[in-house]
C-alpha cells in the first residue's frame, strides 16, 4: 500500500518539528546558563551552543555515511530539527564540508564569505529599518 505523498511530507515536518522545538529550548536553557555563570565581552553562550551544534551534525551525518543510513528519520529529527533549532550555523559549516570534500573549494569561500558579510550587514540594515518604524 503506498502511502499518499501529503501524509509522507506532514510526516516529515511533524519529525522536523518536534527536534527544532527541542533544539530551541536547548539552545535557550544552554546559552542563559552559560551567559549567567561566565562574564565575557564575547556572545559566550551563543559561540559554545555553535560549536557543539556543529560538533552533533557532524557526528551525525559522519555515522550516517559509515553506516550507510537508508533511513532520514534520525537526520530529520537530530540534523534538520535537532541542529537546525539549536543553531543554524552546524548546518552553515556542514554545507562548506561538503563543498570542500566535492572540491569546491572557490564555492565554499564564496559561500563563507557572502554569507557573513550579508548576513550582518543586512542583519544591521534590519535593525535601522525597524528602528524608524
Amino acid at each position: 500500500v503506498e502511502i499518499p505523498l501529503v501524509l509522507v511530507m506532514l510526516r516529515s515536518l511533524f519529525i522536523v518539528g518536534i527536534g527544532g522545538a527541542v533544539g530551541s529550548i536547548a539552545r535557550y536553557g544552554l546559552s542563559l546558563s552559560i551567559n549567567t555563570k561566565f562574564s565575557s565581552s564575547l556572545p559566550l553562550g551563543t559561540l559554545i551552543v555553535n560549536i557543539i551544534g556543529c560538533f552533533i551534525i557532524g557526528i551525525l551525518f559522519g555515522l550516517a555515511a559509515k553506516q550507510q543510513w537508508t533511513n532520514n528519520d534520525i537526520l530529520m529529527l537530530v540534523g534538520t530539527g535537532f541542529c537546525g533549532g539549536f543553531t543554524t550555523f552546524s548546518t552553515f559549516a556542514l554545507e562548506n564540508i561538503s563543498l570542500f570534500d566535492k572540491q569546491q573549494t572557490s564555492s565554499a569561500i564564496v559561500y563563507t564569505i557572502v554569507s557573513l558579510i550579508l548576513g550582518i550587514g543586512l542583519c544591521k540594515l534590519g535593525f535601522l529599518l525597524g528602528d524608524k518604524l
